[in-house]
């Protein structure tokens, strides 16, 4: 069974005995802007991924990554000494692309704001192409005045139309009394109220 807490652990020692080697003993001019982020060990403990970070352009990154390659072999033997495990893990340096991803992402959010800016600048001072709003306008006198009679006219009639359907059969099933022909026949067994 692979123990993945033990290969965090590892990958934790590895970046600290890399970064301090780095540091301390290793001689190298092109690792001075060198930092070390972060490690990743395979689960058999045979092999270590350790990223780093460049401060400067191109050119910098690349020769930082020419000195990490001519001085694996010195931090290895560092990380077998100081680790005390059986087989000390092959080293892989590698560019850590979150700084650059981050910066890229803070970009974009800044472009984003700057454009949610000026779309509140133009909407501050927008106005409607026709009224402001073209459904809703205030009604006049005389359409009050028409509405209202419309309303006594048509609550006339509903209360006409109400009295005449009350004489009228309206064809609709309305449940059954007692004694109609029209009740359901009793189900055996069933109590008849």
């Amino acid at each position: 069974m692979v123990d993945t807490a033990r290969a965090r652990r590892l990958a934790k020692r590895i970046v600290s005995i890399v970064a301090t080697q780095i540091q301390h003993e290793v001689k190298d001019p092109r690792l001075d802007m060198v930092t070390i982020t972060a490690a990743t060990v395979t689960p058999d403990l045979r092999e270590a991924t350790v990223y780093y970070t460049v401060y400067g352009d191109d050119d910098v990154v690349a020769a930082a990554g020419a000195g990490l390659a001519s001085a694996t072999g010195v931090l290895r033997s560092a990380v077998g000494a100081q680790t005390g495990i059986k087989f000390t893990p092959t080293l892989e340096f590698r560019l850590d692309a979150v700084p650059a991803n981050a910066h890229r992402i803070d970009e974009l959010l800044a472009a984003a704001r700057d454009a949610d800016a000026r779309v509140a600048q133009q909407a501050a001072g927008a106005r409607y192409a026709g009224d402001a709003d073209p459904y809703k306008a205030p009604r006049t006198p005389e359409e009050i005045e028409a509405d209202e009679i419309d309303a006594d006219e048509i609550d006339a009639d509903e209360i006409d139309a109400d009295e005449s359907d009350l004489s009228e059969s309206d064809g609709l099933d309305h449940p059954a009394t007692p004694g109609r022909a029209s009740d359901p026949a009793p189900v055996p067994g069933e109590r008849v109220p």
